[in-house]
């Protein structure tokens, strides 16, 4: 009787986490992978454009961890293009990274990054500020950064127009 408590006891608490674990890789896929976001940069001839970038997929190995699209820098916002994508997950961030080479080895949140906020969409067009006094020169990589598990998602580096 004991034996079959124990056995009971154990495949109850494998079978949380593994729900659990499941849980949180399945569920950005099926609520959230469908969203796409539409947002325009309100009045474009009027901003000064200050560098463009591609995502790339940092490691082609990962089939999970991979972005693609444009990304246009302009003095105070950053604007994901309509044709940015990135895998689903979970707490995607969206990182300005002072490094001169990104990596997937790469420590980025351990850099003196600044945060523009959590991705909205994993699809479609998207608006960050930029937060005033941060000299864009200085980050010459945008990168989409997975805050719960430290992953590099996708880096973009930018090439500067001014």
């Amino acid at each position: 009787m004991r034996r079959r408590v124990i056995v009971v006891v154990l495949a109850l608490g494998l079978g949380g986490i593994a729900g659990f674990a499941l849980g949180i890789f399945v569920y950005p896929f099926w609520f959230l992978a469908d969203v796409v976001v539409n947002e325009e940069v309100t009045n474009p001839s009027k901003r000064k454009l200050v560098a463009k970038g591609l995502f790339l997929h940092a490691n082609p190995s990962d089939p999970i961890h991979w972005g693609k699209g444009d990304v246009t820098a302009y003095e105070n916002l950053l604007h994901l293009e309509a044709n940015f994508e990135v895998g689903p997950g979970p707490k995607y961030h969206v990182y300005l990274v002072p490094e001169t080479v990104v990596t997937p080895s790469t420590p980025v949140h351990k850099t003196m990054h600044v945060d523009l906020g959590r991705l909205k969409s994993f699809k479609g067009s998207q608006n960050y500020a930029i937060p005033p006094g941060v000299d864009l020169k200085k980050y010459p990589y945008i990168v989409i950064w997975c805050e719960q598990f430290n992953v590099l998602i996708s880096p973009a580096r930018l090439q500067y127009r001014i």
